[in-house]
């Protein structure tokens, strides 16, 4: 199985598809619990650049790389099976049909039916899915700009397969520059206005994609709707749609000057709501948007966020408490109502149990906000 997809995907030490990516400090990406039993069997080197790490390194979740993983697998298993079933009919079958500059040629030519066009990009996409010199040899031929009319086409099922081959394309980093320059993100943004919800959710995982380049991040954030898009898809989209969505404004969001932005249009109230009804990615979300004032202010507004907060680090998985956490800080470090909040809600209590949690950012974070919420004890 694990050969169907790109190296990016498979941990340098199990080589296995990653289940939990995480960066090292070295700047390299493994699976948690493949860096785990190296640093458990006492390590204190990076194993690619054999470069030593700190006493206690920290094991940073790769969100972005996670999501492309999870979307990716949703896109495959059943391609997977059809290869596993019909191996020998599908290997003659690739000798007959996929020439490339024929692919290509059908998605262009006038003359070409829809069936044709579906057939050559379920190809092109099967093709690409796996291998990185297929890709660059797409992006040279000059396919993409084809590939992005097919995006622009009213039918749902040539805008889903033609996005879907887009976001094979986009694992390349030369690529993820490439496309933007190509014009993808306006058309992106169309298909999260108004496409289906499959290609919505397509769309977002695109967007996630993309904004992995840190020059990216600046650029579709200042395109206009961009943002917006994104934040309609979180209100209206379904659970896969708005798990995308989110994800995808937590990359777009690493970018400081986007944090104002995804507030103005609204994504505060609505992210809060997500995160009761138990989306963790938008509590991800929230911990980015309080670093700005414009988030905590209207955090400060949404009448009970503190208390929302505080289940998620009650019952939340030790991801949504680190980030729960994270924005509490924020909150009460900003703010002496949200303080005496968080202490009515019983934070403080949570918090020293945290303080001996197993995860060290949990630990950090949880004996920082005790030392918030007892400092500001001095109105007695």
């Amino acid at each position: 199985m694990a050969t169907q997809f790109p190296d990016d995907f498979k941990c340098p030490i199990s080589l296995e598809i990653m289940s939990d990516p995480v960066i090292l400090s070295s700047g390299h990406t493994f699976d948690r619990a493949s860096i785990q039993r190296w640093l458990d069997a006492g390590h204190r080197t990076c194993p690619i650049t054999k470069l030593p790490l700190p006493d206690h390194p920290s094991l940073i979740p790769n969100h972005a790389l996670r999501s492309l993983i999870s979307s990716y697998t949703l896109l495959s298993p059943a391609k997977l099976q059809h290869h596993h079933q019909h191996h020998h009919q599908y290997h003659h079958q690739q000798q007959r049909h996929s020439q490339p500059p024929t692919l290509i040629s059908s998605l262009t030519s006038r003359a070409s039916t829809l069936e044709s066009k579906l057939d050559s990009l379920d190809q092109l996409a099967r093709l690409s899915k796996r291998d990185s010199a297929f890709r660059a040899k797409l992006t040279e031929s000059g396919a993409v700009s084809a590939v992005l009319k097919c995006v622009d086409s009213d039918e749902p099922r040539l805008q889903e397969k033609a996005l879907t081959l887009l976001l094979n394309v986009s694992l390349d980093d030369d690529n993820k520059v490439g496309l933007v320059a190509e014009g993808a993100i306006a058309r992106i943004v169309t298909v999260l206005q108004g496409g289906s919800p499959n290609s919505r959710a397509v769309a977002a995982t695109m967007l996630t994609s993309l904004a992995v380049v840190e020059v990216n991040k600046a650029t579709i954030g200042a395109y206009p709707y961009a943002i917006r898009a994104l934040v309609s898809l979180l209100r209206d989209g379904k659970s896969r749609e708005k798990k995308e969505a989110a994800t995808a404004l937590y990359t777009i969001c690493l970018f400081p000057d986007n944090r104002r932005r995804a507030v103005e249009c609204g994504a505060v109230s609505i992210l809060i709501r997500i995160a009761e009804s138990g989306l963790e990615r938008a509590v991800e979300v929230l911990g980015l948007l309080a670093k700005c004032r414009e988030g905590r202010e209207e955090m400060e507004r949404f009448n009970g966020c503190v208390g929302i907060l505080v289940r998620v680090l009650e019952n939340g998985s030790s991801r949504g408490v680190q980030y729960a956490l994270l924005t509490l800080n924020s909150l009460c470090s900003f703010s002496e109502p949200m303080c005496v909040e968080a202490r009515n809600e019983g934070a403080l209590a949570i918090c020293v149990g945290l303080v001996e949690d197993d995860n060290e950012r949990i630990r950090k974070n949880a004996s920082n906000l005790v030392q918030v919420l007892s400092g500001n004890h001095s109105m007695r």
